[in-house]
């Protein structure tokens, strides 16, 4: 599915992100050139402060590039206010965090659920969404526990089915696997590859080249720049 025939989810156009100004400007990331297709699966790779979690950011509308636009589904997220960003993150976007960001006073069904209602799903529904994401994290029987009677790689499960519960066409993952075990860390993978098989899209970054091998293409990052860009065989993590 990731021909030219597929509908880019994601692009980025001359994109880039400057930090401060004369002496002090940093180049965070220069402007690059990027999409991610329905059903493509793209992962992310570079050292430390190669601007793979800036380029994270600035897919995700978590912050605006210094130059540039960013399109979700066709839909740039240039002038959009705050709120309506939030929306179509809510919406269109599945994004996971190095930190869980969990909320500690709801249960990780309540967690995932929150989203959908904020979008006006029933909360009966919502609740069942939660639940299908939570069996397929392998969780299901932690729905009603809150996050601190839960372990750091509970907590990232019930921050992936966040991010995957609904019909979310973009899916942003920020090292998704570094609180799991190896796997726990495969199964995680594995789900994620069956939502882009299914037409979602999604970038994950990654240091791991094993679970960089689950993904139809890899770009790497140095120095705030695109210097290689691999594909390979579909699924070839499994």
């Amino acid at each position: 599915m990731t021909g030219s025939s597929a509908q880019a989810v994601l692009r980025l156009e001359g994109v880039g992100r400057v930090h401060g100004r004369g002496e002090a400007e940093v180049h965070a990331l220069h402007p690059i050139d990027l999409e991610v297709r329905a059903g493509e699966f793209l992962a992310v790779m570079g050292p430390s402060g190669s601007g793979k979690s800036t380029l994270l950011a600035l897919a995700g509308g978590l912050d605006r590039p210094s130059v540039g636009r960013v399109l979700v589904e066709g839909a740039p997220l240039e002038g959009l206010s705050r709120a309506r960003l939030a929306d179509v993150r809510r919406r269109s976007v599945g994004y996971v965090f190095q930190s869980y960001n969990l909320i500690p006073s709801l249960t990780a069904a309540e967690n995932i659920a929150l989203p959908r209602e904020l979008d006006g799903v029933p909360a009966r529904k919502a609740r069942a969404e939660a639940l299908v994401a939570l069996e397929e994290m392998g969780i299901a029987h932690l729905a009603d526990r809150f996050p601190e009677d839960m372990s750091g790689g509970q907590q990232q499960r019930v921050a992936i089915g966040r991010a995957l519960a609904g019909e979310r066409r973009l899916v942003l993952a920020d090292e998704p696997t570094g609180a799991l075990d190896s796997a726990t860390g495969e199964a995680v993978l594995q789900v994620l590859r069956a939502r882009c098989d299914a037409g979602a899209a999604a970038m994950m970054v990654t240091h791991d080249a094993t679970h960089a091998a689950w993904a139809d293409r890899v770009v790497f990052l140095r120095d705030g720049r695109i210097v290689r860009e691999a594909a390979q065989r579909t699924g070839a993590g499994r």
